[in-house]
């Protein structure tokens, strides 16, 4: 017969099985947040553009994924440009750009990088009119 003193004490053998099931479900919550980030290109990106290493000019795309098409814009604020057009094929991850700039048609092809990291890249070319240049753009936290 136990006495009192041990009766008061949880047996450790009872508390793996609930450890055990914490523990689970911890990991499959955060493997489920990690899952459900969403649309590989959702989400607001940085980076450059230029034709040149020392030509550079500073870019930002915002981009987002409503189930049925790829929307966004370049540069918010008061004189963004948004996008009349975003294709992804997701067989090689290649991406294009289209939009309407009042000096010049803007039109980017590029591939995304790294997809499966939430930093991936988005490399590729730039054309505004008869100017070409390369563009990267990293995705923000």
């Amino acid at each position: 017969m136990k006495s009192w003193m041990e009766s008061q004490i949880p047996n450790p053998k009872s508390r793996i099985p609930r450890v055990l099931t914490v523990v689970a479900a911890v990991v499959f919550a955060a493997a489920t947040f990690h899952a459900q980030e969403g649309h590989p290109l959702a989400g607001t990106w940085h980076g450059t553009w230029g034709p040149n290493a020392t030509e550079r000019h500073d870019v930002t795309l915002v981009l987002d994924y409503d189930g049925k098409a790829i929307t966004g814009m370049m540069n918010p604020g008061p004189d963004a440009i948004h996008f009349s057009r975003v294709t992804l094929d997701p067989a090689t991850w290649a991406v294009r750009f289209e939009a309407t700039e009042k000096s010049a048609p803007i039109l980017i092809d590029a591939k995304i990088e790294d997809v499966t990291s939430r930093h991936r890249r988005i490399v590729g070319t730039w054309t505004q009119g008869a100017m070409k240049g390369d563009f990267k753009v990293s995705r923000d936290d």
